[in-house]
């Protein structure tokens, strides 16, 4: 370990261990020291995560409640409608079998479900049958009810709080300079203004992004000072698993140490939000996939994915527990 290193990094590490983050220029330093000795940044932001996140461990379970025939043109989603991908589209589960995939992620460990819609924006008719099932997921009690249906307006966030859901995903995904570049049938700004109607109807802001889609670090320093400004809570990372058919399929995935330097800059400029990795961690961590907790993480998804499967439920609840982590209760997660 770089000892030139290990001090500079634990100069810019005074803000977040105060709980302030790095801002724009600091964030850069920081990124290149990590390209140095990634192992001396690491070492800050494990410090970080325990002093703001403790060893308390967010467990996350989702399910692909509607599938495919999306008309949005995320360059990245095998569920878009313009591309030729393997996936089969599905319409919306039914209320008994929402709420039992909740049951069965309680069962498995996690403390947090969110049903996942594809689609640009959910219908009435989906909105009802969703929260009827928010309904039986909040008797039951198990669980912190999450929701990710795409673009909503205000009243609609506070429709789905007032049925029990007690966060939304919107993930804004990169940084307004690259979003364009993937995606052009929605603007940033209009996954701000969902963000942002998320917040003012007291809902708690799950948002993040996906790493891997040819941005540069600057793009990555830009998406979370965008995060801390628009009040995110909770910060799911995803790293691109390249899927047959998208205009990313050929795309190179990340590399684990770049990885893990993704999850350290995140944490020295998020000190205090939960930052919980996602999507693509098998495929970019390989077996480096514990150290995500050092690099700064305090949560992860647990079980499948949208379109593919994850590691055993029990198998990252054993990792946890090697590690000395401890998965939290539904009544403590944040």
């Amino acid at each position: 370990m770089d000892g030139g290193v290990l001090e500079r990094a634990g100069e810019l590490a005074a803000g977040p261990l105060e709980g302030v983050g790095l801002g724009r220029e600091a964030a850069l330093e920081l990124a290149a020291l990590a390209a140095e000795d990634l192992w001396a940044v690491i070492y800050w932001a494990n410090r970080i995560r325990r002093r703001w996140r403790g060893d308390r461990v967010h467990l996350c379970g989702i399910v692909a409640a509607k599938v495919g025939r999306c008309t949005e043109d995320c360059q990245w989603c095998s569920q878009s409608g313009r591309y030729a991908s393997t996936v089969a589209a599905r319409g919306l589960l039914g209320e008994e079998e929402l709420a039992g995939a909740a049951r069965s992620a309680a069962e498995a460990g996690a403390n947090c479900f969110g049903f996942v819609t594809s689609g640009a924006g959910p219908t009435a008719e989906e909105l009802d049958r969703l929260c009827a099932a928010y309904s039986q997921v909040r008797e039951d009690g198990r669980l912190a009810a999450c929701a990710s249906l795409g673009k909503i307006d205000e009243a609609t966030a506070r429709q789905l709080g007032a049925a029990g859901c007690r966060r939304y995903n919107h993930n804004l995904e990169s940084s307004r300079r690259h979003y364009g570049r993937v995606v052009t049938t929605h603007t940033f700004d209009e996954r701000l203004a969902t963000a942002r109607a998320v917040k003012a109807a007291g809902l708690e802001l799950c948002s993040g992004g996906l790493f891997g889609m040819g941005e540069t670090v600057e793009d990555r320093v830009d998406l979370a000072l965008e995060l801390r400004a628009v009040g995110a809570d909770i910060v799911p990372v995803n790293f691109l698993r390249p899927m047959a058919g998208t205009p990313l399929a050929d795309a190179r995935p990340l590399e684990p140490r770049e990885g893990l330097a993704i999850i350290a800059l995140l944490r020295f400029m998020l000190p205090q939000q939960c930052i919980n990795i996602a999507g693509g961690r098998e495929l970019c961590l390989r077996d480096l996939q514990s150290w995500m907790f050092h690099a700064g993480a305090d949560g992860c998804l647990l079980g499948d994915y949208l379109t593919y499967g994850g590691r055993a439920a029990a198998e990252d609840l054993r990792m946890i527990d090697d590690l000395g982590l401890t998965p939290e209760s539904a009544a403590t997660a944040d």
